[in-house]
């Protein structure tokens, strides 16, 4: 279901530790680029997402409106409290790590935190893991946050579109994640495209 009112809304995206910057890289275009954006994207990166950003995309990451980052290290944002009024965190891509710790409450940082945040209050919370295989540990982590609410979206691109290229083939997981947080988005859809 769609949220009509996508133009007002705040949303958090979280980057972490994990290959795939691509993913996040794409997802921020995407975002900016709907018919009813959000209307601010908060954007926390971890210290080693911020190095394998460099690595893989061959630059630093620069928030542009609407998206404004926000340290990892501090508390100090309004979605770092339930009273606040963002209603979707996207971790894209989640690290073991990361998931590992908000599945078992461990508030850490801004990221766990705000996932915390979003579990409690029943909020959206979309992650996006990256990891290949996954061991039992982080299946079960992965199953808590099931139960807890979160959605587990990992990062397994579809070929039903017959994507041409690597910017293509990352898009059908951005424009899933895009779908599962509520916004419409004009994507490619199995037996719906002519």
């Amino acid at each position: 279901m769609k949220d009509s009112s996508c133009r007002s809304r705040k949303i958090v995206l979280a980057i972490t530790g994990a290959s795939g910057s691509i993913y996040a890289k794409k997802l921020l275009e995407k975002l900016k680029q709907l018919k009813n954006p959000p209307e601010e994207i908060a954007v926390i990166l971890s210290d080693t997402a911020k190095e394998i950003w460099l690595a893989e995309t061959g630059g630093k990451f620069i928030a542009d409106y609407p998206a404004k980052e926000y340290s990892n290290r501090s508390f100090h944002a309004p979605f770092a409290s339930g009273s606040s009024s963002y209603d979707t965190m996207i971790i894209c891509p989640a690290s073991m790590g990361t998931t590992g710790r908000i599945a078992n409450g461990t508030s850490d940082d801004l990221t766990a935190r705000t996932a915390d945040v979003m579990l409690k209050e029943r909020r959206r919370l979309i992650i996006v893991p990256r990891e290949a295989p996954f061991n039992l540990i982080h299946i079960e982590n992965m199953k808590s946050l099931t139960l807890a609410g979160a959605i587990i979206c990992p990062a397994s691109p579809s070929f039903y579109s017959n994507p041409q290229t690597i910017d293509d083939l990352v898009l059908t997981v951005v424009d899933r994640i895009i779908d599962l947080a509520g916004f419409e988005n004009n994507s490619y859809r199995w037996m719906e495209n002519g």
